[in-house]
């Protein structure tokens, strides 16, 4: 079955970046500790990585977080998808404007929203499960304000979060709606670097 996943690392204090993100300094201030793990040797952190870019069917991304990683800073051969597992599902865009030129080819952008981004995404990993015969997942990597507006839309079946052993004091927040939701927790794994932390999300529920 294919899942709808918003997978993202956060500090103690709910930031997704430090203060003043931006193109040239993509995680912000201090940001760079929420990644930490990906980049660690610890093997629960490599196993949380292989496993969750094979699954990976279709990604969707904000603009911020496309200006970030198609900029020159950005992913290479090296360090890309899934940090060094450097993995190549379709990616989907959401955006008011498509960038009249990019530095990586294989992106598509989706300028009607959310929404369609998510079912452009579900109909490609769609496929990709057909030709694999496995189930793959479409993914909602980023930046924070996509995967908290999914949450909020309720197009999120699964979120992951990272939690990084990081007070960053101020940034951007992940959870910004106002919203109550309803999370079933399904798997804790903690590294040396990180809690790995898997929530089922119910039912949502317009009250404050």
């Amino acid at each position: 079955m294919t899942r709808v996943v918003g997978d993202i690392s956060i500090s103690l204090d709910g930031y997704v970046t430090g203060p003043h993100p931006g193109p040239e300094n993509g995680l912000g201030d201090g940001g760079e500790a929420l990644h930490t793990w990906a980049f660690s040797d610890d093997p629960v952190d490599r196993e949380q990585l292989r496993t969750a870019t094979e699954r990976s069917g279709a990604v969707v991304l904000g603009r911020h977080l496309f200006d970030v990683v198609d900029g020159p800073q950005g992913w290479n051969d090296e360090v890309g998808y899934g940090a060094r597992e450097v993995g190549t599902p379709p990616f989907f865009v959401v955006t008011h404007h498509a960038p009249t030129r990019t530095r990586l080819a294989f992106w598509t952008f989706v300028t009607t929203g959310l929404h369609d981004a998510v079912e452009q995404a579900r109909a490609a990993a769609h496929q990709l499960s057909a030709e694999a015969g496995d189930d793959r997942d479409v993914v909602l990597m980023g930046g924070g304000l996509t995967v908290g507006s999914a949450l909020d839309a309720g197009l999120l079946d699964v979120l992951v979060l990272h939690l990084s052993p990081v007070v960053l004091g101020s940034g951007t927040p992940l959870f910004v709606g106002g919203r109550t939701h309803s999370l079933t927790q399904r798997a804790v794994t903690p590294s040396t670097t990180a809690v790995h932390a898997v929530y089922d999300v119910g039912r949502q529920d317009s009250g404050r």
